[in-house]
C-alpha cells in the first residue's frame, strides 16, 4: 500500500484578452456617449480604458481605438464649445 496525494491539476487561468475586450467596449461605449453628455469625464475614462485594454493585448484593438479616438473626440468637442461660447462649463 502506497500513501501519495492526489495528482496536482492545474487551474486553467482566465484567458487575458478577454478582460481587455471588456475594457475596450467599455471604451467605445463611454467614448460614443461623452459625445452627447458629460464630455469631460466620459472622455478621459475612455480613453484610460482604451489605453489599458490595448496594453492587455486586447483582441478587439480597433475598438479599443476608436474608443480612444472618441475620447480625444470628447474633449475636444469640450474645448470648441467652451471657446465659441465663452465660458468655463459644458452648459449651453
Amino acid at each position: 500500500m502506497r500513501l501519495t496525494a492526489a495528482p496536482h491539476t492545474a487551474t486553467t487561468p482566465r484567458p487575458r484578452g478577454r478582460d481587455a475586450d471588456g475594457m475596450a467596449v467599455a471604451s467605445f461605449i463611454l467614448g460614443l456617449l461623452g459625445l452627447l453628455v458629460l464630455n469631460l469625464f466620459l472622455g478621459p475614462i475612455a480613453i484610460t480604458l482604451a489605453t489599458v485594454a490595448l496594453r492587455r493585448g486586447a483582441t478587439r484593438r480597433g475598438r479599443a481605438f476608436l474608443g480612444m479616438g472618441l475620447g480625444v473626440a470628447d474633449l475636444v468637442i469640450l474645448a470648441v464649445l467652451m471657446q465659441t461660447t465663452n465660458t468655463v462649463s459644458w452648459s449651453f
